[in-house]
């Protein structure tokens, strides 16, 4: 019945929240007011009603009345659910008021009971239709009562008497107490409007707060994405001098070969084999350089996975030789044990990257980085990075993630890294560390939370708690 009641073509909200109900009230008063009329017709005809009878022009015009007010009932009803509430409220209201008039005129000032129906009649044009409505409703009201008095005072000049003072002060009692209900349900719709407007434009202005919110989230993860690719581009423009060196033997194994080709083909068929067995691993280890490239500089959407982290330390150890030269030798430390971690690959791959090429920067000559991974506890896979550069002071070590902070020369160094690979290590729910290494040089500690080859975290709730904590101020 709720559903049904509310299914309704209405776009008001408000007018949409009053229907249920207003349909509930038409509908008792187009069902009530035929069977309590039946009744009492019933009871006069049969003559089991004891009491006095109204005249017979005071009966035929409420059973008039009866008969336009249940009318107007099921048409405001009909009006509601076909969308138009306020068209059939206002014809309800209109014939309720008209029928008021033509039972007070007729039946005079002196023979009213207690009629609650002016009352609610402003109740409802206040509540549901408004101030403008309530105010026309009482004015309406006055407007029957004085024409009540109007009706008594012609009957008692035709009959040869007076009008009586009771009348007139019973009209203005009347009159009276419905002004105070008028005042009281002005003030309580005002107050109930104002509360809505100002509700409305809050919730305006969250929403447009909320999508000026998700516009500079959209542009932040824009600018993000581009900062990190820009990162990966400065990375393989770093490695360049690597690359470079590993093309020049794949290409010097080529055209070695080529240039043997006559005497090669002397020595025969076997002899040729075997030089074009060498320019093809030449030519794959060329195109593995170049793959590697491209995919490492394209710009993706992060896509994290579940990866072992020995496996991908392996598969970057050539791009780190060639970013050390010969000058800078790599220690590679993994251990046996598998290291499950959940992170974009490239991203991780740009972490490592980022680190050793800083190492490379603070090593003046030759020197050592070294890369140990190992479980540390139930919880955690540790990554130690360390270089035995010239080092960090301790105020240096304070800012190293601030962004925009460097101290190398104008044009070598953009203050970017280090920030980006402490955002990244905290998207992936890990956390990072700087400190001096005795007696010289700089150590980089990296956490990342162990998971199962299924993605899913491996430590405790107590040592993820306070790793989030280290993340959040590490954040602010």
């Amino acid at each position: 019945m709720q559903r049904w009641l509310s299914d309704i073509p209405v776009q008001d909200p408000v007018d949409r929240r009053n229907a249920p109900f207003l349909q509930v009230l038409l509908i008792f008063l187009g069902v009530f007011i035929p069977l309590n009329k039946s009744l009492y017709l019933y009871a006069v005809l049969s003559g089991r009603w004891s009491a006095d009878l109204p005249p017979r022009s005071a009966m035929l015009a409420d059973l008039t009345t009866d008969v336009l007010m249940t009318s107007a009932a099921w048409a405001c009803v009909w009006l509601i659910r076909t969308g138009r509430f306020r068209r059939g409220m206002h014809l309800f209201l209109g014939v309720v008021l008209l029928s008021m008039a033509v039972i007070y005129t007729a039946t005079g000032m002196l023979g009213l009971r207690f009629d609650p129906m002016p009352m609610i009649l402003l109740a409802l044009a206040g509540l549901v239709l408004g101030r403008r409505t309530l105010w026309i409703t009482y004015a309406a009201c006055v407007a029957i009562l004085a024409a009540t008095l109007l009706a008594d005072y012609l009957r008692a000049m035709l009959g040869g008497g007076t009008a009586s003072v009771a009348g007139v002060g019973k009209a203005v009692s009347l009159a009276g107490i419905w002004l105070i209900i008028a005042i009281a349900l002005d003030r309580t719709v005002a107050a109930l409007r104002n509360s809505l407007e100002e509700s409305n434009a809050r919730g305006r202005e969250l929403e447009l707060a909320y999508t000026r919110l998700q516009e500079e989230v959209a542009e932040r993860e824009r600018t993000r994405e581009q900062l990190i690719h820009a990162q990966k581009m400065e990375a393989v423009g770093r490695l360049a001098s690597g690359v470079a060196h590993d093309f020049n033997n794949v290409l010097g194994i080529v055209l070695g070969q080529a240039g043997q080709r006559e005497r090669l083909a002397d020595k025969g068929a076997t002899a040729l084999y075997g030089a074009l067995e060498d320019v093809e691993l030449a030519a794959k280890r060329g195109l593995t350089i170049s793959r590697k490239l491209l995919n490492f500089s394209r710009q993706d959407v992060a896509h994290p996975q579940v990866f072992d982290m020995r496996v991908s330390l392996g598969e970057l150890s050539p791009m780190l030789k060639q970013l050390f030269g010969g000058r800078v030798q790599l220690q590679l430390d993994c251990g046996e044990e598998a290291l499950p971690v959940r992170m974009d690959a490239d991203r991780f791959g740009l972490v490592i990257l980022n680190i050793a090429a800083n190492a490379r920067d603070a090593i003046p000559g030759t020197g050592t980085f070294e890369v140990k991974a190992e479980r540390e506890g139930d919880a955690w896979v540790s990554l130690t990075l360390q270089d035995d550069g010239h080092g960090m002071t301790e105020a240096i070590r304070a800012r190293a993630f601030d962004p925009f902070f460097t101290t190398k020369p104008v044009g070598l160094g953009t203050g970017l890294g280090l920030p980006v690979v402490k955002d990244m290590v905290l998207e992936a729910g890990g956390n990072i560390e700087l400190a001096a290494r005795q007696p010289q040089g700089s150590t980089v500690k990296i956490l990342l939370p162990l998971v199962s080859p299924r993605g899913c975290p491996m430590g405790s709730g107590s040592e993820q708690v306070a790793l989030s904590t280290d993340r959040q101020q590490g954040q602010r």
